[in-house]
């Protein structure tokens, strides 16, 4: 592993507090320990979130999830359920929720700059009556990730006013990076694999094997 070239690390709490100063009262007290109306609000109209899971070997991970808005159901105010659609197979999100089953989400709205955050405790779940209430497009999940809500909160958009992510004008070309194919041949370098025959796999996935 390469040394790393950081000299001047904070190295406590404390230190980190003096740093940054203490959080305001509005701050502090606008954490919830459950999913008040407008939380439950915000979950309908998102169609993307962002799930936090940390394994026993301590490293984190975050994995993308979406669907048609309101995808995640709102069982109750402290319950969440989170269907767990075809993906690549890593199950790098459900190993840790096995492990630790602590989990972090961020649900983000289109055109909305605030985002939800809700932190709690995670289980997978297989119960049929549930799954097939989570059903899209005719096919039910295998599981779903249940979530007991600890605590939630409704994040400033300082950050996407910084990022403009929902301003097209500052979206860059899609040209300034290279297509998820090339991507994936200069990383992976497949026998006797084109970018056209890698495009056109990923394509495939694409249309036919998202439910």
């Amino acid at each position: 592993m390469t040394a790393q070239p950081f000299t001047n690390k904070i190295a406590s709490e404390a230190e980190l507090r003096t740093l940054m100063g203490e959080p305001s009262e509005l701050v502090i007290r606008k954490q919830l320990p459950a999913l008040d109306a407008h939380c439950q609000a915000f979950i309908a109209l998102s169609p993307f979130l962002l799930i936090g899971t940390v394994g026993t070997d301590g490293l984190g991970d975050v994995s993308p999830r979406g669907d048609p808005p309101g995808f995640v159901h709102v069982v109750d105010e402290q319950t969440l359920l989170i269907p767990d659609r075809p993906g690549n197979r890593r199950i790098d999100s459900l190993r840790n929720i096995l492990q630790t089953g602590a989990i972090g989400l961020l649900f983000m709205v289109p055109n909305v700059e605030e985002t939800l955050r809700v932190n709690g405790r995670a289980c997978l779940i297989r119960d049929e009556a549930w799954l097939a209430h989570l059903a899209l497009q005719g096919k039910r999940p295998q599981l779903a990730i249940a979530v007991t809500v600890e605590e939630c909160f409704l994040q400033c958009a300082k950050a996407l006013k910084r990022s403009h992510l929902w301003q097209p004008e500052h979206w860059p070309a899609r040209d300034a990076l290279p297509s998820l194919a090339q991507i994936l041949i200069d990383q992976v370098k497949p026998a006797n694999t084109t970018v056209e025959q890698m495009e056109a796999y990923i394509q495939e996935s694409y249309t036919k094997r998202l439910y």
